[in-house]
């Protein structure tokens, strides 16, 4: 019984540091995000999507 106890609590610790990095990772990445200068953002508005000299397929 008090093995099981154990394993919940490791699972538990395992789950919040799993938890703690995305989120830390999430919040890196949107404080980057808002923190860009206006010219980047511009410059990332004007990238095409796709090159159309690249396409695999036929369809337009």
């Amino acid at each position: 019984m008090f093995k099981r106890l154990i394993f919940e609590d490791y699972a538990v610790v395992c789950t919040l540091v799993a938890f703690l990095v995305v989120a830390t990772i999430f919040i890196a990445t949107v404080w980057k995000a808002i923190r860009m200068p206006k010219a980047q953002v511009k410059h990332f508005a004007n990238l095409p999507f796709e090159n159309d000299a690249t396409r695999h397929d036929e369809r337009s």
